[in-house]
């Protein structure tokens, strides 16, 4: 459990993150404008439902998935139970690489406990192989890499700057 950082403006893009800023500034400047704080709640309940159903998509297994989201600080908060680590992170991975999540407050916690991965943001000029190279010093174990977060990935070529992924320990 804690936080987990990720880059804001980097993932994918399933809410207006750019209205909830502005939502969000629009209450520092008048905090008894209940109108603005109204809009701030509603955006964030979006945002909270839209990273909550993306999750769902992926065919992680999780009870009880519960994720809130705060635009004025961009902390995505997950909720639930997952079968197994492997799941809790992907789902984790899933709530932080959403363009406007900046952090990830892991509540979760697991049915079958196992050793805990690492994460690596991706920096512009990695790949997979790079990657691996890196952290099993044998670029070849690249798949280890892209299988660990599946189903987020769809094709080993497909990573992006900002993206956060997950390492296995080996």
């Amino acid at each position: 459990m804690g936080f987990f950082d990720f880059v804001k403006h980097a993932g994918e893009k399933l809410f207006g993150a750019k209205e909830a800023e502005e939502a969000s500034a629009a209450v520092a400047s008048a905090p008894d404008d209940d109108a603005a704080k109204a809009r701030l709640d509603e955006l964030n309940r979006e945002a909270g439902a839209a990273i909550e159903s993306y999750v769902n998509t992926q065919g992680l297994s999780v009870t009880g998935l519960t994720v809130t989201f705060d635009g004025s600080t961009g902390v995505a908060t997950v909720f639930g139970v997952a079968a197994d680590q492997a799941s809790k992170e992907k789902i984790l991975l899933c709530c932080g690489n959403v363009t406007g999540v900046s952090q990830v407050n892991d509540m979760m916690s697991v049915d079958q406990s196992e050793p805990e991965a690492s994460f690596y943001t991706v920096v512009s000029g990695d790949n997979l192989s790079k990657i691996a190279k890196a952290h099993y010093g044998d670029a070849n174990q690249y798949m280890v890499i892209f299988e660990a977060n599946k189903p987020m990935l769809t094709h080993p070529d497909k990573i992006y700057p900002g993206q956060v992924l997950r390492i296995p320990p080996q």
